[in-house]
């Protein structure tokens, strides 16, 4: 069991179920809003179309170049490569940043309180990351470049967790849960993917 952990395409394979269905519901919207196709609970969005493309679009290519990026052998086998995809991981990462503050700036009222100072407290965290990683990648460093890259996905990648327990719940009832018990599960959901992160980060 332990062998067959340590094969280089089990991490990878794992995000990519565990995060499946956000980058389906990316890529989903996507081709929506060109289209002019939201469906009605999200049409406020029409309001700034540009900010919802590049945060469906930049979590998209987040979601889908993360997995590979944290495997052993691209960094070892192909370098430049790893290094190509990584700047382009990085752009998706700080269009995800820059559009989340940015539409929590245009629709304040659209949540809770309690989930605005997420989303405001997230956004800012995932950009803080991403400048630490490249900073530290600058000067070589590459075992901090790595560990704040992991804590940048697990942001990223936070709303993975809240639309895996938000969605068929959705699905059910035509609407999105609210009240607290939302609160607690939106924050919940992404702090324990940021928490994993850091346990993973203190371990490997």
């Amino acid at each position: 069991m332990t062998r067959w952990l340590t094969k280089p395409i089990v991490v990878p394979v794992a995000l990519y179920v565990g995060t499946l269905l956000t980058i389906l519901l990316a890529l989903v919207q996507v081709v929506q809003i060109p289209l002019g196709a939201l469906p009605e609970d999200s049409l406020r969005l029409t309001a700034t179309p540009v900010w919802h493309f590049m945060h469906v679009l930049g979590g998209a290519a987040f979601g889908i170049l993360g997995p590979i990026q944290f495997s052993r052998v691209l960094m070892r086998r192909y370098g430049r490569l790893h290094r190509v995809m990584g700047r382009v991981f990085v752009v998706a990462g700080a269009m995800i940043s820059l559009s989340a503050l940015t539409l929590l700036w245009h629709f304040p009222d659209t949540y809770s309180a309690a989930m605005n100072s997420g989303r405001l407290l997230f956004g800012i965290a995932l950009g803080g990351a991403l400048a630490l990683a490249m900073q530290a990648i600058r000067q070589r460093e590459f075992i901090r470049h790595r560990n704040w890259m992991i804590r940048a996905y697990a942001i990223g990648m936070g709303a993975t967790a809240v639309t895996t327990v938000f969605f068929p719940i959705y699905m059910i009832t035509g609407e999105p849960p609210t009240g607290l018990v939302a609160d607690i599960v939106f924050l919940g959901s992404w702090a324990a993917c940021v928490v994993f992160a850091e346990v993973l980060v203190r371990r490997i």
